[in-house]
């Protein structure tokens, strides 16, 4: 008979479960940072995507933001909308196919982006630095582990 195992993954020797743990921790971290801003976690995401593939002169829709920040695309459609609502970005009917609308960052969107960049950018420098530190790790060491685990196909999985 197999143990059975809390939430996130198992007990204090599974990796997992301190992973849940420090997913929420972040998240809370997160949340307090951009509060000033009036943004959630997803807004932030989809406005900081939009805002970076501006600024390298791509002016996605809506799908192509959805891949971008790694999100579902009927919610990427509803925060889009609340991100045009607060005047953060405008959604532009594309000259090549008028069903798709192209985003694009409003000045005020663009502001508010950088700003809020700065704001996360500062909670994961903290965040991450103890982690860095202990495995004696460089930033650029972790955010290649984190991406490998974000990018693993789950070949072998059972």
């Amino acid at each position: 008979m197999s143990e059975v195992r809390p939430a996130g993954g198992g007990g204090p020797d599974s990796a997992g479960f301190w992973l849940w743990h420090a997913t929420l921790r972040w998240q809370r971290e997160i949340t307090a940072a951009l509060a000033p801003f009036d943004l959630t976690h997803a807004q932030f995401v989809l406005l900081a995507c939009a805002w970076w593939l501006n600024e390298h002169g791509e002016v996605p829709n809506q799908q192509e933001l959805a891949r971008q920040a790694g999100t579902d695309v009927k919610m990427t459609s509803q925060l889009v909308r609340k991100l045009e609502a607060k005047g953060l970005l405008d959604r532009e009917t594309d000259p090549e196919d008028t069903r798709a609308r192209r985003l694009r960052i409003t000045p005020r969107g663009a502001e508010l982006a950088r700003s809020a960049v700065v704001a996360v950018e500062r909670v994961d420098a903290a965040f991450f630095r103890p982690a860095e530190q202990a495995a004696g790790l460089d930033e650029r060491t972790l955010n290649s582990l984190l991406r490998h685990l974000a990018q693993a196909d789950g070949a072998g999985s059972p």
